[in-house]
């Protein structure tokens, strides 16, 4: 489960429909482009309570999810605690995948 996740995220990296690091991913919320936001579980406990803010602010799905190493390996970059998913499909897969149910399709 937890790999088809990562791949998941590999693949809308190089789709580019992702977000990633801090600030990009808060301006693009503030935009309301991003669909869904995973935080590393191991992110700092300011960082895990700013994007909870903003997310709940701006009514988008947060989700505390792995460690930074797992998901920036999985995005192909280094020291990622959040990533914005941009495509809503794809969010809906990722959160049900995440809370224990097979991804759709």
């Amino acid at each position: 489960m937890i790999n088809k996740v990562y791949g998941l995220l590999g693949l809308m990296a190089r789709a580019r429909k992702i977000t990633y690091g801090a600030d990009a991913c808060l301006e693009e919320i503030k935009k309301k482009k991003i669909k869904l936001v995973l935080v590393a579980e191991d992110a700092s406990e300011k960082t895990k309570k700013n994007f909870r803010y903003y997310c709940t602010e701006n009514q988008i799905p947060i989700v505390f999810y792995g460690e930074i190493d797992n998901l920036s390996k999985a995005i192909g970059k280094s020291n990622k605690a959040i990533i914005g998913i941009k495509d809503s499909g794809v969010a809906q897969q990722i959160q049900k995948m995440i809370d224990g149910g097979e991804a759709i399709g």
